[in-house]
């Protein structure tokens, strides 16, 4: 499923946008709420698909305190939600890296059926076959081993269905670059799956 970088017209009540920052920047930090209010279900909606489901709220509210500590650097030449959704994919980006820094996870933690579940998903001979949540679920496993920056990549352009240039806008890189790691961490996703299910092992 493609995604468009982006999303939905958010309900424009109250003061806008332009408005509201130049409140803020005037030294009227509540206005801030403003943007707060009319943005939550973005940053909800994309936080919610990139990191467990009971870590969403604080890095949704990590993304939002991003947003008002570098509200002077927004330029309007785009609009103000796709700079928000910027901050909240790093923000999630960071949470992974924090995450899985000197992480080891064992096969063992997952059951029989959740691995050949897991192999099914991660080789793309299934997709349709799972429910979203528990792919995920599953896939967090393996994608624990990829580095922060390898797995939202990945997770951007292969799971979301972000095309390579909206990724680029999203994580502040370069298209070259989001290429290099969407196929190195697809490289090492197939690595690790080999290893987790060795041909002609049980």
């Amino acid at each position: 499923m493609g995604a468009a970088l982006a999303e939905k017209q958010i309900p424009n009540q109250g003061p806008a946008d332009e408005e509201a920052i130049a409140r803020v920047l005037a030294g009227e930090g509540q206005a801030f709420e403003v943007l707060v209010e009319r943005y939550k279900p973005l940053v909800a909606r994309i936080v919610a698909a990139k990191v467990p489901r009971q870590e969403a709220p604080e890095v949704a509210q990590e993304a939002f305190i991003r947003a008002f500590e570098s509200l002077a650097n927004y330029r309007p030449i785009k609009p103000f939600g796709n700079w928000l959704a910027a901050i909240a994919v790093r923000a999630s980006y960071d949470f992974w890296r924090e995450r899985y820094r000197d992480r080891k996870v064992s096969l063992e933690a997952l059951s029989q059926p959740q691995l050949a579940r897991l192999e099914s998903e991660a080789t793309g001979r299934d997709e349709s076959a799972l429910d979203r949540y528990e792919a995920w679920e599953l896939l967090d496993w393996a994608l624990g081993h990829l580095s922060a920056a390898d797995r939202l990549a990945l997770t951007l352009v292969h799971l979301e269905g972000y095309s390579v240039a909206e990724a680029a806008e999203l994580l502040g890189w370069s298209g070259t670059n989001v290429k290099v790691r969407t196929l190195r961490a697809r490289r090492k996703l197939r690595r690790i799956i080999s290893r987790a299910f060795p041909a002609g092992g049980d």
